[in-house]
């Protein structure tokens, strides 16, 4: 009876957090505790990478079953007391051809959706319509939207000491060493196009949903792009060891509504605290309504 009240607790629990979650802030994502699959996927292109590495377990596990079977028959039918006399052989040529032919066809059928995959991850289906600038510091990142009146701000690891002036207590939306003081924010479905260069050492910038990872190199301008399909908060980090605050370098994407952005970037052109906190109103306030069922 323990054992099943336990579990109800637990259930509801994690309906609660769901709820929660699901009206904060739709469709955001993070990282959770024990999880062994990839992120859900905001843009097309993440779900691209999800197929293409579930396409390739289709050969890795056949081929790692193999291997094994193979080894284990070696051990049994060949171990010194079944075999005490040793095989002379040193040539097969059937066996040759199926261990060249074989690994030659498999590789060739990762290779080459793996380059179609890399082509498009390089390739933007469209024109860029917002581009934004990632600066990696030790341990933060500085954005610089490339708009008609160019404008920047910092974006570092939300301190706990900051949460309520931020308005950022809700640690299921705000989860502690992701969340930060200004997060990025743009538009949903639209191509954004993101430069990445570093002040000092090498970080790199990674959002799982969106499928992006690019290395910031002091000296050196790299890109990439996303287009997020769902409005939502993201979160990814730096992935590249850049020091001894590495695992304290978020970052946070915001993904709103056009007219939602629009009405923020006015705004942050002169003064983001303030953008920041009218758009976090006016989606907790939105998102009250929806959760009441209006």
């Amino acid at each position: 009876m323990r054992k099943f009240l336990a579990s109800a607790e637990f259930l509801a629990g994690t309906a609660g957090s769901a709820v929660l979650f699901s009206g904060a802030a739709a469709h955001a994502d993070q990282p959770r505790a024990w999880e062994v699959s990839f992120q859900d996927p905001a843009t097309d292109m993440m779900r691209q990478i999800e197929r293409f590495g579930n396409y390739t377990m289709w050969f890795i596990v056949p081929i790692t079953v193999l291997v094994l079977v193979l080894l284990l028959v070696c051990i049994v039918r060949f171990r010194a007391s079944a075999n005490p006399v040793p095989s002379r052989t040193s040539h097969n040529t059937l066996i040759e051809v199926i261990w060249t032919v074989g690994p030659v066809i498999v590789l060739l059928l990762i290779a080459i959706p793996s380059f179609q995959l890399l082509t498009a991850q390089y390739t933007p289906p469209e024109e860029a319509k917002l581009t934004v600038k990632a600066t990696g510091n030790q341990w933060n990142w500085d954005y610089e939207y490339q708009v008609d009146k160019t404008f920047s701000f910092n974006s570092a690891v939300l301190q706990d000491g900051d949460r309520a002036k931020a308005g950022k207590q809700d640690r299921n939306l705000y989860p502690r060493l992701l969340a930060v003081d200004n997060e990025l924010v743009v538009p949903v479905n639209t191509t954004t196009r993101v430069l990445i260069t570093a002040t000092d050492v090498i970080h790199s910038f990674a959002v799982p949903s969106f499928g992006i990872k690019m290395d910031a190199v002091p000296g050196r301008t790299n890109e990439t792009w996303f287009k997020a399909e769902k409005e939502g908060l993201y979160y990814g980090q730096c992935s590249q060891l850049c020091g001894k605050d590495h695992a304290f370098m978020p970052i946070a994407v915001r993904v709103v509504s056009d007219a939602q952005f629009k009405t923020w970037l006015e705004t942050a052109k002169t003064d983001v605290p303030a953008a920041n906190k009218a758009l976090m109103a006016e989606i907790d306030g939105t998102n009250k309504v929806a959760a009441a069922g209006n």
